[in-house]
């Protein structure tokens, strides 16, 4: 195994994280109905990133198929809605969409780590199919860091200076 199927694999399970916890938080903020719809769709681009790998991942040997799909809406689901609905009537709910976004944005970051080293090894040797995967999602990851920077701009001065 080589440094860029390593660094494919490693993508993959960012991608796979960045969306569970996307479809997690928008769950969790169901009624902040735009942090809610936004985070869905955004797990959505994630979720596609992890498609195109796995289908990159096979010109290098690596089946990526195997890793779970998209998280399903069940019970848990519920249970979650439910605990969310208790939650929005306490002053703690801020403080943990913030965190949730600080959490999103470092997850992200990291996700975008990996697409520059793998840009950079593409560049390096001349692969233009693991460019174009870079081409294709990495711009959508710098804007799901920029999305999750912008709330916790917009949202920390009220929630953290709030008693």
């Amino acid at each position: 195994m080589n440094g860029i199927t390593l660094t494919l694999r490693a993508l993959d399970h960012g991608e796979r994280k960045l969306e569970k916890d996307l479809l997690a938080a928008a769950e969790r903020h169901h009624t902040e109905h735009e942090f809610h719809h936004v985070a869905v769709d955004l797990a959505g681009w994630s979720h596609q990133h992890r498609a195109r790998i796995a289908e990159t991942g096979r010109n290098y040997g690596l089946d990526l198929s195997k890793t779970p799909g998209r998280p399903a809406y069940g019970i848990m689901a519920t249970l979650r809605e439910v605990a969310a609905d208790t939650l929005t009537r306490r002053p703690e709910t801020g403080l943990l969409l913030l965190h949730d976004l600080h959490d999103l944005c470092l997850t992200a970051s990291g996700n975008s780590l990996y697409w520059e080293m793998l840009a950079q090894a593409a560049r390096a040797t001349r692969d233009n199919g693991l460019l174009e995967l870079v081409s294709a999602c990495h711009p959508r990851t710098l804007r799901q860091i920029r999305w999750a920077d912008s709330m916790i701009k917009i949202l920390s001065p009220q929630l953290l200076t709030s008693r």
